[in-house]
């Protein structure tokens, strides 16, 4: 615990008595979706963690401090505040310090969850290696957190408008293991296969828990990455959804959309290009992740 650092009393008795307890990024609520879906998703995925019997935890920072379990009015107050910084590892001491609203990445979460004992953490799709990234080095702070930070990433995949094949290469090379859950496959965000293998397959949260508990003993840092597929019936079209994503892709480089920028204009683009199609999608894999991550969480 820090001075900057306000864990909710719900959050704090529920550590205290061993009851699982799930962390939620904020970037969604931001950053990820217009008002009002953002925060009627996010307290769509509180409902159902709580549902599955565990405890949610949404984490961001507001007026500088660093809040991990934020109440239905902070959320509703982050869903229509204008000038939320999108929050990294590089960017939290400068939003803490200067007192601003800061809406937590994977990585910004990451650190805010393990700082209060949050082993699950639920997101939609984490970050990456972008295309064109041997050219300008946009890579996702995500992947150097996950090999650092001892929290488990229940995703489902990374978002769909990065490289995977080299994103899950980059994960290789850092040490962190990705899991496909229920498949062989890493899955793709918007659809449920890449067509990249994952480098393990787990079927029941039980596998996964054991798999966690062992690295925690094993005392090998870093985070996981669990990749759960989007409901079949959730699932976007593939032809339709990539052709989108290459004309986003496109209109983010005639726009010389650079950094942090570059997710979240890429997916209102998608959006926009899919009339609301993968606004949906994105949804439903965010609380079909959430009960997955109560289970697991759990299990723990």
């Amino acid at each position: 615990m820090n001075e900057f650092l306000s864990v909710s009393e719900e959050v704090v008795e529920s550590l205290k008595s061993k009851k699982p307890v799930v962390a939620l990024e904020s970037t969604i609520i931001s950053h990820g979706m217009p008002y009002p879906q953002n925060v009627e998703t996010a307290l769509g995925v509180e409902k159902v963690i709580r549902d599955e019997g565990a405890i949610p935890a949404t984490c961001a920072i507001i007026n500088g401090k660093l809040k991990v379990g934020l109440s239905a009015d902070e959320i509703e107050y982050l869903g229509q505040a204008k000038d939320v910084i999108k929050c990294s590892r590089r960017d939290i001491p400068y939003v803490v310090s200067k007192r601003l609203n800061g809406a937590t990445t994977v990585a910004g979460t990451m650190i805010l969850a393990s700082m209060a004992g949050i082993e699950v953490f639920v997101t939609g799709g984490i970050g990456g290696v972008h295309y064109g990234a041997e050219h300008s080095f946009d890579i996702s702070a995500d992947l150097t957190e996950l090999a650092r930070t001892n929290v488990t990433v229940v995703c489902a995949g990374a978002k769909a408008i990065l490289d995977i094949e080299k994103t899950l290469e980059y994960l290789e090379t850092m040490g962190v293991p990705v899991i496909a859950f229920g498949q062989d496959e890493f899955p793709a965000f918007y659809t449920r296969n890449s067509r990249f293998k994952a480098p393990y397959r787990m079927d029941t949260p039980e596998e996964i828990a054991s798999f966690i508990k062992a690295k925690r003993i094993l005392g090998l840092y870093g985070g996981m990455v669990i990749g759960n597929p989007v409901p079949a019936e959730y699932e976007a079209d593939e032809a339709a959804i990539n052709e989108a994503i290459s004309e986003a892709l496109k209109d983010a480089d005639q726009k010389m959309i650079k950094g942090k920028e570059v997710t979240p204009y890429l997916l209102a683009r998608v959006a926009e290009l899919t009339d609301g199609e993968s606004l949906e999608t994105n949804m439903a894999l965010v609380k079909n992740n959430a009960v997955l991550g109560a289970k697991i969480a759990k299990v723990l």
